[in-house]
């Protein structure tokens, strides 16, 4: 991908979390998995909003198959009554991630159940324009993260949030353990 006059890489694949001075309530202390970065925008679902509701609750044509106890993120600001479904697994003989995002509803049953691979729904998405995440990761808006370190399905909420974050380094463990209010410290 090339940004004026200079090539930068794309981020789909990997995992952006929120920098802990990100204030905006869609965002705040998320972790979204990126789903496509190029010239034109990018795509990403937020993997640590739980809803405390599965698929099978959503809509009865999944109540009684394979997608019923699949679990339901909020994926994003965009397009919130939009169902995206996702299924990741790291194929360790080849030593990659493998991402599958916006897959249809026999593609998903298909694969769940396979080993080490989990499936999700997201209700909306987190999306940028052109140039808009580029602006907000000079800012600093955003801390890049790979996904091949971490185990996404460990944690729940800002727990995920915090784990990751805080092994990026001590600074960002500190600034992850940090509560919402200061002041109560």
């Amino acid at each position: 991908m090339k940004e004026r006059g200079r090539t930068t890489r794309s981020l789909a694949g990997q995992l952006l979390l929120a920098s802990p001075a990100m204030r905006d309530p869609n965002f705040r202390r998320t972790v979204i998995l990126m789903s496509a970065h190029d010239p034109d925008g990018a795509l990403g679902a937020v993997l640590n909003r739980p809803l405390g509701k599965e698929l099978g609750s959503l809509n009865p044509e999944f109540a009684l198959g394979p997608l019923a106890h699949i679990p339901l993120y909020s994926g994003g600001p965009v397009e919130q009554a939009k169902l995206i479904l996702t299924a990741w697994r790291w194929r360790d003989e080849a030593g990659e991630f493998q991402l599958n995002f916006g897959l249809d509803p026999a593609r998903a049953a298909e694969m769940v159940g396979q080993p080490g691979t989990t499936v999700r729904g997201f209700l909306g998405y987190a999306g940028w324009g052109k140039g808009q995440l580029e602006n907000e990761m000079r800012r600093e808006t955003w801390i890049v993260a790979p996904t091949e370190h971490y185990n996404l399905e460990s944690t729940e909420g800002t727990g995920l949030w915090r784990m990751i974050l805080g092994s990026l380094g001590p600074d960002l463990k500190l600034l992850a353990d940090e509560p919402d209010d200061p002041g109560v410290n």
